[in-house]
């Protein structure tokens, strides 16, 4: 008898719950056949409501027996609907499951835009964030003050993918390249503080600022021969100061 591998996930919703199925199985979305069993109830940005229930079935080649198994390259679940964007052919299944996380909050948000993954540098403990850029037009409602809502978002997602992977995955977003714009500004007030520091013989307190901005200008003055810099209070009101030697 010809079976085939099948499995079922449960999960917020259908496209988490095959993104996380995929992910087990291996297989990208054209290697398998969808059965959604229970599209579940909608809440706010995927959060709250029924789970969604789906059956992922492995495909096989016409005639394919238990030894062969070959797979038969066919469209998947998300053929036949419009995505913000395509999954690049060398993209794997964390950058799969990522981008189709943005993909699936901008959707709910009613927000039309494409999505992108990449793997970024690996950073001082040799691991490799995943990078998300969204692209489109009047996209400023995803960035709001000081990138709050984009920060927002960037936790909510790196949630949904640090679960579905079974470890802590960093996702960083970014809309319509805010982050360099921003980081390009936190570096230049990095320095304009730091000379401030060592002119006055004063230490200069920041405005607060989330961990990955913090890390920045950390990072931007950790070689400055004449100052040192530290993270004082707590979250969400975290600052820096910068601290003439």
């Amino acid at each position: 008898m010809n079976e085939r591998t099948t499995l079922e996930k449960i999960a917020p919703s259908v496209e988490e719950a095959i993104a996380e199925g995929l992910v087990e199985l291996g297989l990208p979305a054209d290697r398998v056949d969808v059965e959604v069993l229970d599209s579940g109830s909608r809440g706010l940005l995927g959060i709250g409501g029924r789970q969604a229930r789906v059956r992922l079935t492995v495909k096989t080649a016409p005639g394919a027996g238990p030894e062969t198994g070959q797979p038969v390259p066919a469209a998947g679940p998300e053929a036949g609907r419009p995505t913000p964007a395509a999954a690049p052919a060398e993209e794997d299944a964390l950058l799969r499951l990522s981008r189709q996380t943005v993909s699936d909050l901008l959707e709910k948000m009613k927000i039309s835009a494409s999505v992108t993954a990449h793997y970024g540098d690996v950073d001082e403990k040799g691991e490799r964030p995943v990078l998300v850029d969204i692209n489109g037009d009047d996209l400023g409602v995803l960035i709001g003050r000081r990138g709050d809502i984009l920060n927002s978002m960037q936790y909510l997602v790196n949630l949904i993918v640090s679960k579905q992977m079974e470890q802590w995955v960093q996702v960083v977003i970014d809309v319509e390249g805010y982050r360099a714009r921003r980081e390009r500004q936190l570096r230049q007030m990095a320095r304009r503080m730091a000379d401030q520091a060592v002119k006055t013989g004063r230490r200069q307190v920041l405005e607060p600022m989330p961990a990955n901005e913090r890390r920045i200008i950390h990072l931007e003055l950790r070689d400055h021969p004449d100052v040192t810099t530290q993270s004082i209070g707590e979250e969400p009101a975290r600052k820096i100061t910068i601290l003439p030697k």
